[in-house]
């Protein structure tokens, strides 16, 4: 299965921050926001990652992970000019995914929750259909919600409902096969001039090919569209990461605890770091020869 990160869009909502920096390049903490939804991708087990950006904003991404051959990915980029929905990621990406099935996910979206390394690494053997989830959330008329039956069979998602058909929002992660670029290709635009996931995933429920796997309570997911979120996400980054002693997407650590990167490369990483926490965190777990279980 192949990666792909979409980090476009122009970040409006937290100006000034974001005249000149991508939102994706803010910080969640102690590391880039990028680094979160890259972590997902690497602990579902997939190396081969697009990013999508602004063309402003590509080369600072590619100054950040070079081809991502240091942390045992291959990572490649493309430009994403406009903002024009998020299925267009598939459209800019046909080359890159070739035959293959594909995840997407947002590059401002945070998941986090024990046990989630093995739910990714389930979604990431899909070979037929789309497969979503559905988080439980207050406000779910910000987001696209998923419509149940009296049975909890899915029949419906509508994008940003004025009235909500449950309280399951539709986070940004996504699993589909080959099939999605055909469909990318085909939908319309929406009123708004932008090609809308939902409409990829309604083709797929039109279909029965459309899985919903729900989030428990045990799962956290953020995202950082507003100042107010990427403040609530920093802190709760910040006190998970002291209570437990371990980093949220650290991804030179994943990629240590997964065999991508031996311990020498890990020390490499490292060494430009050593003056912060972040640098001796790295060395430690060298030092500790940790085995992931804080993958598990």
């Amino acid at each position: 299965m192949k990666g792909i990160i979409l980090a476009g869009g122009s970040g409006t909502r937290l100006y000034p921050l974001t005249r000149v920096l991508s939102k994706q390049l803010i910080p969640v903490y102690d590391k880039p926001m990028i680094y979160y939804p890259l972590s997902v991708l690497m602990l579902a087990g997939i190396q081969d990652i697009l990013i999508i950006s602004t063309p402003r904003d590509l080369p600072q991404f590619q100054a950040l992970f070079r081809d991502g051959s240091h942390l045992g990915l291959s990572i490649s980029y493309a430009e994403q000019p406009a903002p024009e929905g998020l299925a267009q990621a598939f459209v800019i990406g046909k080359s890159f995914i070739g035959d293959d099935s594909v995840s997407l996910i947002l590059g401002d979206n945070i998941f986090f929750g024990s046990g989630f390394s093995h739910v990714l690494q389930d979604c990431a053997s899909l070979t037929e259909g789309g497969l979503i989830f559905g988080y439980p959330v207050k406000d779910p008329e910000r987001y696209g919600v998923v419509e149940f039956d009296d049975n909890n069979k899915v029949v419906g998602i509508e994008e940003k409902p004025t009235v909500p058909k449950s309280k399951f929002a539709v986070p940004g992660l996504y699993f589909y096969d080959n099939n999605v670029i055909n469909i990318a290709e085909n939908i319309q635009p929406s009123p708004r001039g932008e090609l809308e996931i939902t409409d990829v995933n309604m083709e797929y429920l039109k279909h029965g090919k459309l899985q919903v796997q729900p989030l428990s309570r045990g799962f956290c997911w953020l995202d950082t569209g507003t100042h107010e979120s990427l403040q609530q996400a920093s802190s709760y980054v910040q006190a998970v990461q002291d209570r437990q002693g371990l980093k949220v997407a650290c991804v030179e650590e994943i990629a240590y605890t997964l065999g991508y990167i031996n311990s020498q490369q890990m020390e490499s990483l490292a060494q430009d770091m050593l003056k912060n926490q972040y640098g001796q965190y790295l060395m430690d777990i060298v030092a500790e020869n940790e085995t992931g279980s804080a993958f598990s």
